[in-house]
């Protein structure tokens, strides 16, 4: 059994237990699934404190549904649809009151993932200077990401930063894989032309 199949194992067991009267087994989940649903939110909405309520509310409404779900999809797929969707609200929310704030796209994206946003657009072959990626250029792709559209923005999170493959990312999003697919497509075709200039130097 893979770790992946492990893992959904657990996580039926675990429902299954909380649907049975066992508090402690949803305990178990928000022990196993806090620091990913936060890391995920934390780069949609790049905001800490937004986050950290995000996260908190998407656990709330996972409780309060866990009765009634059917286990159609793995849980993890099903709690990060919550967590997407209120991230998605928040975000708009966020964007209305036109809060600024920065982020460090050279710093690891999560305590269990070492990769950087300025990582995300590989060069086409890798030098000795493209392997020294300078401030002004992880600047630069800090501004390219703020100037992408959500749905490009989100997508890349999900498929470079949570690592999820085309069919989880396919249910959290409502969407069908080759639509995820030619997202994504996209996504990195509109990063690589706002960061087109600095790909000529």
């Amino acid at each position: 059994m893979t770790a992946k199949a492990q893992e959904v194992a657990l996580d039926r067991m675990l429902v299954e237990r909380f649907k049975g009267g066992d508090s402690a087994a949803f305990d178990q989940l928000v022990s196993r699934y806090w620091d990913r649903i936060y890391a995920m939110v934390n780069q949609l909405l790049r905001n800490q404190q937004d986050a950290e309520e995000v996260t908190q509310d998407a656990f709330i409404r996972a409780h309060r549904g866990l009765t009634n779900f059917r286990g159609e999809s793995a849980f993890s797929t099903w709690l990060y649809q919550i967590a997407t969707n209120l991230a998605r609200n928040r975000y708009w929310y966020w964007w209305r009151r036109k809060r600024d704030q920065s982020i460090s796209f050279d710093a690891p994206l999560g305590a269990d993932n070492d990769t950087t946003i300025a990582e995300l657009i590989p060069a086409e072959q890798e030098t000795p200077e493209d392997a020294t990626v300078t401030q002004e250029f992880v600047s630069r792709v800090a501004e390219c990401m703020e100037e992408l559209n959500e749905k490009h923005r989100e997508i890349l999170i999900l498929r470079n930063v949570r690592n999820l493959s085309y069919e989880e990312i396919a249910e959290i999003l409502g969407i069908s894989v080759g639509t995820v697919k030619s997202r994504i497509a996209r996504a990195r075709e509109s990063l690589r032309e706002k960061l087109g200039e600095e790909f000529q130097q």
